[in-house]
């Protein structure tokens, strides 16, 4: 005798396999759109590999360029770039020498305020930063100016430190000295540095902006700059507006930003401060002094 099977036997079941394709659809769609945004992220990640190094072989090629005893091969740390293409990349490079920028831990407040007046401080609050900065680095708990901010300012200010005395040693310290704001740090850090201990910078080698704050007049400026463009390492080094002669060489501590442009039109930046001749390792060219990868700001 047959078995009978009743309609609503096969309405379930056929309900059953219409479940059982909506899961498996469910599932694939799923596995496809994992395997994609896998796929983009690897992509991703390997995108950014390559880029830090194209950007780290930009900071080696600087520094072979920087301590060759070859002046023809020798590049000159003034902030000009430098171009060139390796596996295809394009890979930019910008040298300054840390000789060039001003010293946190050795200009005066004078410096230090006409610096904070050309990154757009005005004229009162440069003074007071410029008078705090001092009293950060100094041993004691004397103001260095009635601008100035000792222990008693920050806690009137409601901070929860007082000031360091002792001498900076990182840039990024600065963000705590009373007054000092994230945007004016911004435009403060690429002219400073705490790297040479010298009370002025070198004018050979220094921007335009701390031209400006040093004193120099903007002819003397233009002239300081036209100068440098025109000089090569294999050339004599000229005389600059007053007196002072362009260094042969700078000081063997330099800020190297390498640039890499990736075939997608992306950037990936390499910024790093690497004191030439000094890491005390053999085979090694240099010792880096600080060190930073990420997307140019």
């Amino acid at each position: 005798m047959k078995p009978v099977i009743h309609r609503r036997d096969c309405g379930a079941a056929l309900m059953l396999v219409l479940w059982l394709l909506v899961l498996l659809t469910a599932l694939v769609v799923a596995f496809a759109l994992s395997a994609r945004v896998e796929g983009l992220q690897g992509r991703s990640v390997r995108h950014a590999t390559v880029g830090r190094y194209l950007g780290e072989a930009g900071v080696e090629v600087a520094a072979l360029h920087l301590a060759s005893n070859d002046s023809n091969l020798r590049w000159v740390p003034d902030g000009r770039d430098y171009d060139f293409e390796f596996e295809r990349q394009k890979v930019s490079v910008r040298v300054r020498d840390e000789g060039a920028k001003v010293d946190l831990n050795a200009a005066d407040m004078l410096l230090l305020g006409k610096l904070l007046e050309q990154v757009g401080a005005d004229k009162v609050q440069a003074d007071r930063i410029a008078a705090a900065i001092i009293d950060w680095r100094d041993p004691d708990d004397l103001l260095a100016s009635d601008l100035g901010a000792e222990d008693r300012e920050y806690e009137a200010a409601g901070l929860p430190y007082g000031a360091r005395d002792r001498p900076f040693e990182t840039l990024s310290e600065l963000q705590q000295v009373l007054g000092m704001d994230h945007d004016l740090y911004r435009k403060l850090a690429p002219h400073i540095t705490v790297f040479t201990g010298q009370a002025r910078p070198d004018p050979g080698f220094a921007s335009p902006l701390v031209l400006a704050a040093m004193g120099y007049s903007p002819v003397d400026i233009d002239q300081i700059q036209s100068l440098r463009q025109s000089w090569q390492p294999s050339l004599p080094p000229p005389a600059l507006p007053g007196g002072v002669t362009l260094a042969p060489q700078g000081s063997g501590t330099y800020d190297i930003s390498s640039r890499t442009t990736r075939s997608d039109g992306s950037t990936v930046e390499v910024t790093a401060i690497v004191r030439i001749g000094a890491s005390g390792v053999f085979g090694k060219l240099y010792l880096p002094l600080s060190w930073r990868v990420g997307d140019p700001d």
